[in-house]
Order: C-alpha cells, then structure tokens, then sequence
C-alpha cells in the first residue's frame, strides 16, 4: 500500500485575493507572487497595519502638563 504524496493546496492570495499555490514549490506563498509578498512587507513596514489598543494613562494626561521637578 503506496501512499501518494498529498496534493498541493490552492489558497486565496492575502494581498491580491488571487488563486496561490501552498506548496514548498511557492517561495512566496501564502502570497501568489513576489510583488504581492513585497507588497505586504511593504505594508508592515511603513506602519500600515495597526492594532487597536486602550490609550496608556500618559495618552490622557494634559498637553500642557509639565514633569515634576525633583
């Protein structure tokens, strides 16, 4: 009994939304293609992509507030 190698899967492309095929033959993948993958390290670092988080106390504090002089 011979198993045969899994068949590669067809992903949706996270930059494009394109057909990309996840597989060690796709150096890019999950991404279709060299321009989408640097498309979205592009992305990551000009600071495109954010996480919303709570404001820390110092984001609240007066504008105008002056540090304590010890």
């Amino acid at each position: 009994m011979s198993s045969a190698p899994p068949k590669p899967r067809t992903v949706r492309c996270p930059a494009c939304g394109g057909p990309s095929l996840y597989a060690p033959e796709n150096p890019h993948r999950p991404f279709c293609s060299e321009r989408c993958k640097n498309l979205d390290f592009g992305a990551w670092a000009s600071e495109s992509y954010r996480v919303p988080a709570p404001p820390d106390s110092a984001d609240t504090e007066a504008p105008d507030a002056t540090p304590p002089v010890h």
